[in-house]
């Protein structure tokens, strides 16, 4: 049987339809609740590379976390190393859900995506 990771919060209806498209098209899934532990930099960073998007992509920007931080106006300024350790400083902050089979990364969930991409 073919497995991802996914990283995601199980409360998130967008991450909850992901994951059930992902299993009808057959797939093994092992998950990470990214608000109980994000993932380490190296891991976000590997993420990033894979993805081949640029480090913002990741972020939550309609998160109650990255708009109390007001990362919309810091995030211009900060280094791509500083992002990512604030990725992995706080899983709110990431968009869910990221998932990959160690060569291929998507983050969040679009259905036509999803069927192109992760097609059983």
């Amino acid at each position: 049987m073919k497995k991802l990771t996914i990283y995601e919060y199980p409360k998130c209806g967008t991450c909850r339809s992901a994951i059930k498209k992902l299993k009808s098209q057959g797939y093994e899934l092992e998950s990470h609740n990214v608000f109980e532990s994000a993932p380490p930099a190296n891991v976000i960073a590997d993420l990033i590379k894979l993805s081949g998007l640029e480090v913002k992509k990741f972020f939550n920007t309609s998160g109650e976390v990255y708009k109390e931080l007001g990362l919309k106006d810091k995030l211009p300024s900060m280094s791509d190393q500083e992002k990512i350790e604030l990725l992995a400083s706080n899983g709110r902050l990431i968009k869910r859900p990221v998932v990959t089979d160690g060569k291929t990364v998507t983050v969040g969930f679009k259905e036509e995506d999803f069927e192109q991409i992760w097609r059983g």
